[in-house]
């Protein structure tokens, strides 16, 4: 935290009163930064306006953060904009945001999937905003847990995180930007696909959720990586052989899970079945989830899974693990996930090729 102290300092406005909302307005009201929130769904943030925001975990300290009545009142308290919320969300807060945005803006989306920034960019392009960047983490910088609408536990901080940018000319700039708000650690990646298809949280959640259904219903205490057993790790590795294929159909170069689990966790096994034993060994946990409407299943089936099946079919790439996945959830559930994607229609993705949506990128 004390490198993005020394930096630039920057009155950042966070859309989202969640979990990942929390830890970011802590962290970077802690290095130094102007934080504002806003609770697109309601009064999630109110309590914040009279109590500090108090965090522990890895870090325990409290911070002052102001609060925003609504998205023109945060853009307007806001040199960068970080969207911090499930991704079934974004659309909606996007499209709030954005009649509000400022050209010369900048946009973390934090985490990003479905192609999410894309919408956003494309969008500002079309309302007159030529100078506004869109950046897109693949996954959190912080993992967090909220506890109460004051407190967060702060559980991670990853070391590495990739960062893409539209315009994709203006990574470099996002890299820097994204290094003088939470410290070193970034690095450029390609391009917004590779940053959605680099997130493997709806890979290793999908299963997880999937063959732990009884437990999920049953709200048992169930933690997560002593469950990701040798025949769980087996599902979740296919899902990811099919992730990278359908990448490497982009032109986009993956590492496996198994590495992204040693460059976020620094993890030492090699089988991702170890390396959950070693996970649960150093932190006993997370707990996994107890409610049947998960984020697990509401968000990284239809943003993360089902999107995988369309880029597939956009490149001829067969998914037939991936499709299991999102067909058990749907059963389960009751729930046609591949409908709940409210991006890949207005992205116009069914009627794209690999060339066509590259060069929208």
């Amino acid at each position: 935290m004390t490198e993005a102290a020394a930096g630039k300092k920057y009155r950042v406005g966070i859309a989202g009163a969640g979990a990942i909302a929390l830890a970011n307005a802590a962290w970077l009201r802690r290095a130094g930064h102007g934080v504002t929130i806003w609770s697109p769904g309601g009064r999630g943030a109110d309590a914040l306006r009279t109590q500090p925001l108090e965090a522990g975990g890895i870090e325990s300290f409290s911070v002052n953060v102001e609060v925003a009545d609504d998205a023109a009142g945060l853009c307007a308290a806001s040199d960068v904009l970080l969207i911090a919320l499930p991704v079934n969300g974004h659309r909606r807060v996007m499209d709030a945001l954005l009649p509000f945005m400022r050209d010369g803006q900048a946009v973390i989306v934090s985490s990003m999937a479905s192609l999410s920034s894309l919408y956003l960019h494309e969008a500002a392009v079309r309302a007159g905003l030529q100078r506004l960047t869109v950046a897109s983490f693949g996954t959190t910088v912080l993992t967090a847990r909220r506890e109460s609408g004051t407190q967060v536990r702060v559980m991670t901080r990853r070391k590495a995180v990739g960062v893409s940018a539209l315009p994709a000319g203006r990574v470099d700039e996002a890299v820097a930007l994204c290094t003088e708000l939470f410290g070193e650690g970034f690095s450029a990646q390609g391009s917004a696909l590779a940053s959605a298809l680099g997130n493997v949280n709806p890979q290793s959640h999908g299963p997880l959720a999937v063959f732990n259904w009884t437990r999920i219903e049953r709200a048992e205490n169930w933690p997560q990586y002593h469950c990701m057993t040798p025949g769980v790790s087996r599902a979740i590795e296919a899902l990811d052989a099919e992730r990278r294929a359908v990448a490497a159909a982009f032109g986009i170069e993956l590492g496996p899970i198994e590495a992204h689990f040693a460059r976020s966790f620094g993890t030492t096994a090699e089988k991702l079945a170890d390396i959950a034993a070693e996970l649960h060994a150093k932190r006993g946990g997370p707990p996994g989830p107890t409610q049947t409407d998960t984020r697990y299943l509401s968000e990284d089936m239809p943003y993360g899974l089902a999107f995988v099946e369309a880029l597939g079919a956009i490149a001829g790439v067969p998914t037939p693990a991936t499709r299991t996945i999102v067909d058990a959830a749907s059963l389960v559930n009751g729930i046609d996930y591949r409908r709940e994607n409210d991006l890949v229609g207005p992205l116009g993705l069914a009627g794209e090729t690999v060339a066509s949506l590259l060069s929208r990128l």
